[in-house]
């Protein structure tokens, strides 16, 4: 029977809440990141370091998690991290100094990597190919709308029950997806119930993931030049994304003097724009590269988005107008979604069955690009006496050579080696055969 709403678009709205929730959790500590460093007595700089814990585990254990979920299937590896992410999201809510504080963002990011790769890998079992940058655009939305509705979730809960409670609270919805994970959500559509026999041959047949045993040797993969734009130019592309994450709320607050409440409104906001133009925004992907081809509508896309963010990030450093800052950077988190669905979108592309380890790749060069921006911001913030500006004029000369490095990216280069089926060959002697007399 025909269902009224395609079936894939429910898988798009349960990624588009996964991710909604993992940036719940990373925006938390932002938010309460004042009050926190009031009680434990750290510096600019440890505090880079507590949230630069975090990247470095996020970095280290993406590529393992990305294969991870290629080898065990999405849905297996998607519950174990958001079961270790939850457990240690709460129990940030008990840690009592500068070190424990780190041990614990440690192994939060090392539980919360993979969520992407294999989110991406998803996406490239349950879409056709003419609706990636769509799926995908879906995750970037769950971006915008988790770091939009935190500060309404977590300064309530502050000024309430103290900063301690609000990791309590989002450890517990983070357990209420996995649950919903387990009883409703399958790797692929012949494995879902519900879904129409016409829907799930649609996807079969033109999605990305190939029929044959497709292979990615390591040899091929450190050979491509594609993918080492890509990963260099999306290494790049996360200095600005993680300033929105872990500085932009004490950016507001000690930076441009914003009262608590204006900061909360002003942290929000700047993610709603994006949050609404993200699935107009890969709809349009999609049809450019319809209209332009795969390689100049990704190339256009991707070098144009990582630019304007670079420009962007410097507006907002040279402008004491609030009203432009703000502008700025809603505009700037704009660009950062449709940068990023098309980064995410080239690794579908060229991966095959194997968009988990390549998505995973990528992703670890971007955060270790986030743990050095929030180390750095830290540090450059000490170095000049409380300076919140100045941090900002590295991270958009860094984005402007990401869109340079992104002219090198041709997504129609692919990584996979496919191996069809053998054929049986028929060997034709060049002589008749004589019978051997006895």
């Amino acid at each position: 029977m025909r269902t009224k709403f395609p079936y894939r678009y429910r898988v798009l709205i349960f990624l588009f809440v996964l991710i909604a929730i993992t940036y719940l959790d990373r925006i938390c500590i932002g938010l309460v990141g004042v009050r926190m460093k009031k009680e434990f007595l750290l510096s600019e700089t440890q505090w880079g370091l507590v949230t630069g814990s975090f990247a470095l585990a996020y970095a280290l254990f993406e590529i393992p998690s990305g294969i991870l979920g290629d080898i065990k299937g999405q849905r297996t590896t998607l519950m174990r991290i958001v079961i270790w992410w939850s457990v240690f999201t709460a129990l940030t809510g008990l840690t009592t100094g500068f070190i424990s504080l780190v041990i614990v963002r440690f192994l939060f990011g090392m539980g919360e990597a993979g969520a992407f790769p294999n989110s991406s890998a998803v996406v490239s079992r349950w879409f056709p190919a003419n609706e990636s940058s769509l799926g995908l655009s879906s995750l970037q939305a769950g971006v915008c709308f988790g770091a939009a509705i935190a500060p309404f979730i977590v300064v309530p809960l502050e000024e309430n029950f103290g900063w301690r409670s609000t990791f309590f609270v989002n450890g517990l919805i983070g357990l209420v997806w996995v649950a919903v994970c387990f009883y409703w959500f399958r790797n692929n559509p012949s494995e879902a119930k519900g879904i129409s026999p016409e829907e799930k041959i649609f996807i079969e047949a033109n999605r990305t993931v190939g029929s044959h045993r497709e292979t990615v040797p390591w040899k091929v993969i450190f050979k491509s030049r594609t993918l080492l734009a890509l990963v260099l130019s999306y290494f790049c592309s996360q200095w600005n994304i993680y300033f929105l994450i872990a500085w932009l709320p004490k950016f507001l607050e000690q930076g441009r003097h914003f009262s608590e409440r204006n900061m909360m409104v002003g942290a929000s906001f700047v993610f709603i724009p994006a949050m609404v133009m993200a699935l107009p925004g890969g709809v349009f992907s999609d049809r450019l590269i319809k209209k332009k081809g795969l390689k100049s509508g990704r190339r256009v896309t991707g070098v144009s988005a990582i630019a304007m963010i670079g420009l962007l990030v410097l507006a907002e450093a040279t402008t004491s107008n609030s009203t432009i800052l703000i502008v700025c950077l809603c505009a700037s988190e704009i660009f950062q979604v449709i940068y990023a669905f098309t980064a995410f979108g080239v690794c579908v592309d060229i991966s095959g069955k194997h968009t988990g380890r390549i998505a995973g790749i990528m992703n670890f060069f971007g955060q270790t690009g986030a743990l050095f921006m929030t180390v750095i911001f830290g540090k450059i913030v000490d170095l000049t006496h409380g300076n919140f500006n100045a941090p900002l004029f590295v991270i958009a000369a860094v984005s402007l050579a990401g869109s340079i490095l992104f002219l090198l990216v041709d997504p129609t280069k692919k990584l996979t080696l496919e191996h069809p089926e053998p054929k049986i060959q028929i060997v034709v002697p060049s002589e008749p055969i004589r019978p051997v007399k006895s």
